[in-house]
């Protein structure tokens, strides 16, 4: 059963940084997709940053230039660089994978105080 474990949310500055990881249990054999969405109460979710099937990279130009997605096949984790942080990046942060359907995280917290 595929499991996609998330870490390294908290609670950070305005202009601070964090790293979320996310680990995927399981074969990654047959993932198109892969990367990090965010939501906030009262709001739709939103694309963050995404691994697409032809090896190429999506962001949300609110991020564009601040974070950065990257993976480590060896460990069958993706990260998610966020730096420059604002008060406006504060929210849930999903990990998400598409292997013949979406799988989803169990999300982490990302607080940025202004």
């Amino acid at each position: 059963q595929v499991q996609l474990v998330e870490s390294g949310g908290g609670l950070v500055q305005a202009g601070g940084s964090l790293r979320l990881s996310c680990a995927v249990s399981g074969s990654i054999f047959g993932i198109t997709a892969m990367g990090w969405y965010r939501q906030v109460p009262g709001k739709q979710r939103e694309l963050v940053a995404l691994f697409t099937s032809g090896g190429g990279t999506n962001y949300a130009d609110s991020v564009k230039g601040r974070f950065t997605i990257s993976r480590d096949n060896a460990k069958n984790t993706v990260y998610l660089q966020m730096n420059s942080l604002k008060a406006e990046d504060t929210a849930v942060y999903c990990c998400y994978m598409r292997k013949f359907r979406d799988y989803w995280g169990q999300g982490t917290q990302v607080t940025v105080s202004s």
